[in-house]
């Protein structure tokens, strides 16, 4: 098919990316490689499958900068945005998912759209007189893929590793022990599933944390850095007695009903499916061997005969260095007819991901006007294409540390209400240039 867009990858990026291209009248062609050629993260060969955590993180638009970035891309016409609402579940003032319901309903709308067709082949290396492309491989970009783009670029590809947690069949949770609140009562007061743990408990979980069997790394591998925003639980407990009651074990905003009084740590579960049975360990994601997870998480009280889902894994991430790759519109500089979209380009999260990859569909389409920085779109563009130094470049997250300064004036939670509401406004813009 000439004249083409061609996509290669089928997670959030490139779905989004392909539906961004397809809206906007252009001819797409979405190459994903599963089920011919499987993964070790992914377990289905549904487009958009989420791999990790089911959560799409906080959707409150004055006060995140994540929930800015869901509720700009709504705005955008988002297809995970549109079905992450669809398949919506219980978690507080958080945006999750029914994963399975939501790549679902992602593979449906692109299956049936006049413009999309969906190739199942992987894509080694992309024939030279395809003129427009857009790379959104994600994290498991294959060997032959990135070889090609190591040749291309004269560089090396930055990796990470980035873990899973485990997932709980909730029949198993002891809830005579645990309790259902959200912290500070948020949501519906009632959205996740609570362990606690006394001191005693706490130190004792720590000490068989730190002793526990863990993955051995292959060499080539040991010099890899974690990305700092998902942090093996293990590698947190190692940086101090502490780290974990003030990170993902923090028990502020809780109450054991037993007791009628805030508990030493805690381990929060989220819902994981509609159904409600399975419940995701919240910031568990781990490196140690799975009958080591199914021995010390059980240690946690309310979990002492837990069934586990899915225990926790690893898997390597690899980045590009975009700030010295790709231009403003994620083209490549050495070769000005591939784009790059998602977790590749160095952005991370499930959101931050759709989000590059809803920018190089429209910019694919002919749509070259960047967003305004001052929007979280735009914030997160211009972070990966000129925004951080090149020499230091690691993932990022959306956060309003990207976005330009407001005049002196609000502080605080009014200061991120006026970026959000500035944001929306130069957002709309963007959107309707001749409105």
């Amino acid at each position: 098919m000439t004249n083409s867009i061609h996509i290669i990858g089928g997670g959030l990026a490139g779905s989004e990316s392909a539906w961004q291209a397809a809206t906007a009248g252009a001819r797409v062609i979405l190459h994903e490689m599963r089920p011919v050629q499987t993964t070790d993260a992914h377990s289905t060969e549904g487009l958009a499958e989420l791999v990790c955590s089911n959560s799409l993180r906080s959707d409150d638009a004055e006060n995140n900068a994540v929930g800015l970035l869901h509720e700009e891309m709504r705005r955008a016409g988002s297809l995970i945005l549109t079905c992450a609402d669809a398949h919506r579940l219980p978690a507080g003032g958080a945006l999750a998912v029914d994963r399975d319901g939501f790549s679902g309903a992602v593979t449906r709308a692109l299956a049936e759209h006049p413009n999309i067709t969906i190739a199942r082949e992987e894509i080694a290396t992309p024939p030279a007189d395809w003129d427009n492309v857009v790379v959104a491989t994600g994290p498991l970009t294959s060997p032959a893929l990135a070889d090609f783009i190591r040749t291309l670029t004269d560089t090396d590809s930055l990796s990470f590793f980035d873990a899973i947690a485990p997932v709980v069949h909730r029949d198993s949770i002891d809830i005579n022990v645990a309790w259902m609140q959200s912290r500070y009562d948020k949501g519906d007061g009632k959205d996740y599933v609570n362990c606690p743990l006394d001191q005693e408990q706490y130190l004792a979980f720590i000490d068989a944390l730190l002793a526990g069997e863990k993955t051995e790394f292959k060499e080539w591998e040991k010099s890899t850095p974690y990305f700092e925003g998902c942090l093996p639980i293990e590698v947190m407990a190692s940086r101090g007695i502490d780290t974990l009651r003030y990170g993902p074990m923090k028990p502020v905003g809780l109450r054991d009903p037993r007791f009628e009084r805030r508990p030493y740590a805690v381990v929060q579960l989220r819902q994981d499916n509609a159904l409600g049975t399975l419940w995701n360990m919240v910031g568990f994601q781990t490196k140690l061997k799975h009958g080591e997870q199914a021995r010390i998480f059980r240690m946690i009280p309310g979990l002492e005969k837990a069934e586990f889902a899915r225990l926790g894994g690893l898997h390597r991430n690899t980045f590009l260095n975009s700030p010295r790759l790709l231009d403003p519109q994620l083209r490549l500089k050495a070769r000005p007819g591939l784009r790059f979209a998602g977790q590749v380009t160095g952005v991370e999260g499930y959101v931050e991901s759709a989000a590059i990859g809803l920018l190089a569909g429209r910019f694919a389409a002919g749509n070259d006007a960047p967003p305004p920085p001052t929007t979280a779109l735009g914030a997160l563009l211009a972070h990966i294409t000129a925004g951080a130094e090149a020499d230091t470049f690691q993932p990022m997250n959306v956060n309003f540390g990207l976005f330009p300064e407001l005049p002196p004036g609000p502080r605080g939670k009014d200061r991120k209400k006026a970026m959000s509401a500035r944001a929306l406004a130069d957002l709309a813009e963007w959107l309707n240039p001749s409105a």
